[in-house]
C-alpha cells in the first residue's frame, strides 16, 4: 500500500514537470515569433525608405532635365517653345537672356528680391550654397547670415521658385508612361511637397576681373583660358529639390533628394 501512495507521488511529479517545459517552449516560440514580426516591419520600413527616396531622386532628375527646356526654350519633343505654358508667354516672368545686354539688367531685377530668385531664375548665391538644408526648423540658426541667405521655405514659394513644366509645357507621365507623382502638382500643392527647380545665372568672365565663374589668373595667356562659344557668356547652375511621398506626424517630407549641375548653352559653330 505504501509503495502504492509512492508510485502515485511520483508520477504527480512527473506531469509538473511535463508542463513546466511546455510552457518554456510555448515561450520561446512566442519570442521567435515576435522577432520574426519586428524583422519583418524593419525590413519594409528600409524598403518603404528606399523606395521613397529612389522616387525622390527620380523626380529630382527629371526637374533638372525640365531647368534645361526651360533654358533652351523648348518643348520635351525638342521644338521652340511657343504654348502659353512657356516662359516668353507668361507675363511677369523673368526671361531667360538671349543677348549679352540682356544679363545686366535681369541681374539688377534679380538682386532686388530678398531670395535673390525670381519665378525660377537666380543671381549667384553668397554665403552658404547649401540653402536647402536651411529651414524654419534649424535650431541654432545660422550665424552670420549675409542678404540672399533665406530658409528654403521661403525659396519654395510660387514666385520663387520653379515647378516642373510649369515653364516647359511637360506634362509628368503618359497612359505608356505612368508619371511620378512627385513632379505632379497644382495651385493647391503644399509648398512642402512635390519638387522645386532655381537657376542662376553666372556671368562667364574670362577677363582679369573677379566677378565671374571663369576669372583669368594675371600670369595666364589666353591660350590657358577655357574658351566657350558662348552667346550671351553666361554659365547656369541649377538645383533641383524633391521631396519624398513618406510624412513625419508634423507633415514635413521625411526624404528630401537634392541635385545640383552646371550647365552651359553653346552656340553650335558652323
Amino acid at each position: 500500500m505504501r509503495r502504492k501512495i509512492s508510485n502515485t507521488s511520483s508520477t504527480i511529479k512527473q506531469q509538473g514537470v511535463a508542463l513546466f517545459v511546455v510552457i518554456i517552449f510555448v515561450m520561446l516560440s512566442m519570442l521567435l515569433a515576435l522577432w520574426a514580426s519586428r524583422t519583418s516591419l524593419f525590413n519594409e520600413m528600409l524598403v518603404g525608405n528606399d523606395v521613397d527616396y529612389q522616387r525622390a531622386f527620380e523626380a529630382a532628375q527629371a526637374l533638372i532635365q525640365d531647368a534645361e527646356l526651360d533654358i533652351r526654350g523648348e518643348n520635351p519633343d525638342g521644338t521652340a517653345c511657343s504654348a502659353a505654358t512657356c516662359r516668353e508667354k507668361q507675363g511677369g516672368a523673368p526671361q531667360i537672356p538671349l543677348e549679352t545686354q540682356e544679363v545686366t539688367p535681369l541681374l539688377t531685377i534679380l538682386d532686388q528680391q530678398e531670395t535673390k530668385c525670381l519665378r525660377g531664375l537666380c543671381t549667384k548665391r553668397t554665403g552658404r550654397q547649401d540653402f536647402w538644408n536651411y529651414t524654419s526648423t534649424t535650431s541654432p540658426a545660422p550665424a552670420n547670415l549675409v542678404a540672399g541667405e533665406v530658409t528654403l521655405e521661403k525659396m519654395t514659394q510660387a514666385t520663387v521658385g520653379a515647378r516642373y513644366g510649369q515653364y516647359t509645357g511637360a506634362v509628368p507621365g503618359s497612359t505608356s508612361s505612368p508619371a511620378n507623382p512627385i513632379l505632379m502638382w497644382d495651385n493647391a500643392t503644399p509648398a512642402n511637397q512635390g519638387g522645386w527647380y532655381w537657376i542662376e545665372i553666372l556671368p562667364y568672365d574670362q577677363s582679369s576681373s573677379s566677378s565671374g565663374v571663369i576669372v583669368k589668373p594675371v600670369t595666364a595667356k589666353t591660350t590657358d583660358l577655357l574658351s566657350l562659344n558662348l552667346s550671351p557668356n553666361v554659365a547656369y547652375r541649377i538645383t533641383a529639390v524633391a521631396f519624398g511621398r513618406k510624412r513625419d506626424s508634423l507633415n514635413n517630407p521625411v526624404t528630401t533628394a537634392v541635385l545640383q549641375q552646371t550647365y552651359v548653352r553653346q552656340v553650335l559653330k558652323d
